[in-house]
């Protein structure tokens, strides 16, 4: 039976530590941080597994899903493709996940191998045309 030597580091104590560590190999700054388990032989095993869920459960990256399934449509995979039309779509997905609603306006920047979707301020007008009439 495996028995932990020390109760592991988490959150913001963790990354401190592994800031402090950057110059040990992974694995002895996964045992310093209290990632191991000392066997009934007496032989020390590192979890690095859990080692890599806690760091990244303290950067705020969370790897279990939020919430309960409810069994339809597929997990967000954060990829699309164009379809043979040339449109690309956003899934409700993606939408609920910001809070966005019918009628959200977004303005459309275009760069080298990117596109940037910059939501438009619907009180303020963030991005205002002017007609020809008013031009002059």
């Amino acid at each position: 039976m495996n028995e932990t030597a020390t109760a592991p580091l988490t959150g913001k104590a963790l990354l401190q530590k592994v800031k402090e560590y950057s110059h040990l190999p992974k694995r002895e700054t996964a045992k310093r941080c209290g990632y191991y388990t000392i066997t009934k032989n007496d032989q020390t095993r590192i979890n690095l597994a859990d080692f890599y869920v806690a760091l990244l459960a303290a950067r705020g990256i969370s790897m279990s899903p939020e919430g309960p399934k409810d069994g339809r449509g597929r997990e967000p995979t954060y990829r699309v493709s164009v379809h043979k039309n040339g449109q690309i779509v956003i899934g409700a997905t993606y939408t609920e996940s910001m809070g966005l609603k019918f009628g959200d306006e977004f303005e459309i920047k275009l760069g080298y191998k990117h596109i940037h979707l910059i939501q438009l301020d619907s009180d303020k007008g963030a991005v205002s045309e002017e007609s020809p009439d008013e031009a002059e």
